[in-house]
């Protein structure tokens, strides 16, 4: 069924794509020489078409459709909630240490807000498809 205005239609782009593609790859690999293996553990965790991800950090890809773009951006955010949630640990093993002060606490405080944030926005995707 297509979309009966151009509202309808959800705001995909193939360079917001590319760039959610690049950062995952560039935080996966393990250095230079990595790439290709990198792209390898994103299709097997994520379940991402080695190709399409090929195309599209190379800048190559001319679209993305609907769902390669939302299973995209629900990669990207679960690699972003990792990332928080290991921060998140290494404040708390910081402050178990007894190092307690203004800023670690300011710092965990914003940790846990932008985890607030990609778990709402994750929770959104989910309703939307």
């Amino acid at each position: 069924m297509f979309p009966k205005s151009r509202k309808d239609v959800p705001a995909m782009s193939v360079a917001v794509a590319t760039g959610y593609v690049r950062r995952m790859v560039q935080r996966e690999s393990k250095g230079p020489g990595d790439i290709e293996n990198a792209m390898r553990r994103i299709e097997q965790t994520y379940g991402l078409p080695f190709w399409s991800l090929w195309y599209l950090r190379k800048g190559k890809a001319k679209t993305c459709d609907t769902s390669l773009f939302a299973r995209i951006e629900g990669a990207y955010l679960d690699m972003c909630q990792r990332e928080v949630n290991g921060l998140l640990h290494e404040i708390a093993t910081v402050a178990a240490r007894g190092a307690r002060d203004v800023d670690l606490a300011d710092m965990e405080a914003k940790a846990e807000a932008l985890a607030e944030r990609i778990a709402a926005r994750k929770q959104a995707l989910r309703k939307a498809s």
